[in-house]
């Protein structure tokens, strides 16, 4: 007897074997059949979808969920666009701060919104002795305090308190951890919204680094919350590189650095695990630190490299001796040259045609460097919505003729080269059929076209939020795909994207997402809702 069958709905399997279907047959959590195989055969629970559109759920491959949910509960100035209004708010927490000389965290700082970079003086006019930290929107720089200031090491690079990269990562690395309980209740608060997004699964960019980590023993707040039922979809983590010790093991295994006794991608299982190994090139384009190999339109640089080119490349190719996928941040041309040099050298020093190695963001990648990725077989994890919000900035510093190549579609999958669509949630809009509706129409929240001829199709789209991703993950034995034997994870969507308008495609209703067979929490059907029936 099947646990659930799921009849009158226009499945899309994204299984060219199967590509529609109208019945899905759940039993432990697992897809076992689809139409005429599972039809007639009881079910303890039938539930008729009455013609929705069902996809399999959203796979996105670069979120960042601890910071997500510990950013909803964090004083914002999002959308400000006068400094007295976010001394205002900076004044109000710091108000709230209970501890005498305490540390305040502000979240939403974006100085283009501002016109210009807040000061160290400005904020000391709120502080009042606490420690003041404004964390940028793209999470590579920050704005603090004289307070903060004094804390760090001298000649550490600022501009008036704004601290870009490795300086900002010097600063946070003076605050106090979070416990794993708190992260645990963010992971789970950021889970859900995913959920809620008809998102099932996810990587988390970045753990136990300066960047973005948060604490020393952060992998232990992912277990922790599974644990205590607070993670609601399957997460796979990816380790900062920073976190790699030289390694004394036997000379045969070839391994010059590795993490604690060997852990590497793959460790785990299909609801938590390892996945690659996070390499740091460069910044981004938000904060103006990505590295280009020609200066920003209008400015007198071209970003910056997040450490000598060797280390970077050595990191790089000691990471893939030691049997880890790779996820290498490249925004900037000039980073995405540099890892796909270290890339190639490493697979020329012990090749791994299985290692499905992946360059994260791929922001501004050149003509010439396409039919490298791709006989690299490097994945490119983009985020689409980035030119949804922020494509008119990025345009501009960019010019005419490099505007064009910022975070492409139809010429990565014209090359052969897997196209994997991420949020990198919480820096902007994690919504996948928002992300699907800009890759296929290329236009920025003000209409502005940003490179139309790398518009793709909606199956293409969709592909990459699905099958790409789960492969991007290694989970295409699991998810990706409404196949009999994976686990029954699928999103119930108000309408068909293919059949809509492509201007209706990022308002279509998330009506419910399933995890292993069973309705999220937050997003199950009603019963009484007339859209369903039991």
């Amino acid at each position: 007897m099947l646990s659930t069958r799921l009849t009158n709905a226009r499945f899309l399997t994204m299984d060219p074997d199967h590509p529609v279907a109208h019945d899905l047959g759940i039993w432990r959590g697992r897809i076992v059949g689809l139409d005429e195989a599972v039809t007639s055969l009881p079910a303890r629970e039938v539930i008729d979808l009455q013609g929705a559109t069902v996809l399999p759920g959203f796979v996105d491959a670069h979120v960042h969920l601890a910071w997500a949910g510990l950013q909803e509960n964090t004083p914002s100035i999002a959308g400000l666009t006068r400094i007295d209004d976010v001394l205002a708010v900076v004044a109000e927490a710091v108000a709230r701060e209970g501890s005498p000389g305490g540390w305040v965290s502000v979240a939403g700082y974006d100085q283009r919104a501002l016109g210009r970079h807040l000061t160290a003086a400005e904020l000391d006019t709120v502080s009042h002795g606490h420690k003041v930290f404004l964390l940028h929107d793209s999470g590579h720089g920050c704005v603090v305090n004289s307070a903060v200031l004094g804390l760090l090491p001298a000649g550490l690079p600022h501009e008036n308190g704004f601290l870009a990269e490795g300086a900002m990562g010097a600063a946070r690395a003076l605050r106090p951890p979070y416990s794993q309980g708190e992260l645990a209740e963010a992971i789970g608060r950021a889970g859900r919204t995913c959920l809620a997004e008809g998102i099932t699964a996810c990587a988390e960019a970045g753990i136990g680094g300066t960047l973005f980590g948060h604490s020393p023993v952060e992998l232990g707040a992912y277990q922790l919350a599974r644990e205590q039922g607070l993670l609601p979809l399957r997460v796979q983590l990816m380790v900062a590189a920073e976190r790699l010790r030289t390694a004394a093991g036997h000379e045969a295994d070839g391994i010059p650095r590795a993490l604690d006794l060997g852990l590497r991608t793959g460790f785990g299982d299909g609801r938590l695990s390892v996945g690659a190994l996070k390499i740091y090139t460069d910044g981004g384009m938000m904060a103006r630190t990505a590295a280009l190999s020609a200066p920003y339109e209008g400015l007198d640089h071209s970003g910056q490299l997040q450490d000598d080119p060797d280390v970077l490349a050595g990191t790089i190719v000691d990471g893939h001796l030691a049997g880890w996928q790779l996820a290498v941040h490249a925004i900037g041309d000039r980073a995405a040259q540099l890892a796909l040099d270290a890339l190639e050298r490493a697979q020329r020093l012990r090749p791994r045609p299985g290692a499905r190695h992946r360059i994260e963001h791929a922001g501004l990648i050149r003509p010439d460097q396409l039919p490298r990725f791709a006989r690299l077989g490097v994945s490119a994890v983009v985020q689409p919505n980035f030119l949804r919000h922020f494509g008119d900035d990025y345009a501009a510093i960019m010019g005419e003729r490099r505007a064009p190549w910022l975070y492409r579609g139809r010429a990565f999958l014209d090359h052969g080269v897997p196209l994997v669509g991420s949020s990198d949630r919480p820096v902007t809009d994690g919504s996948p059929l928002r992300a699907v509706q800009f890759m296929v129409e290329r236009a920025s929240e003000s209409g502005r076209l940003i490179g139309p001829d790398e518009g793709i199709t909606v199956d293409e789209a969709l592909h990459a939020y699905t099958v790409a991703g789960a492969y991007a993950c290694h989970w295409e034995e699991r998810v990706g795909s409404l196949t009999p034997g994976k686990s029954a994870d699928l999103v119930v969507l108000g309408d068909d994207p293919r059949r809509v308008d492509t201007s209706r495609i990022g308002d279509i209703e998330v009506v419910a997402t399933y995890v292993d067979g069973s309705p999220a929490e937050k997003t199950a059907p009603d019963p009484a809702s007339p859209r369903w029936t039991r």
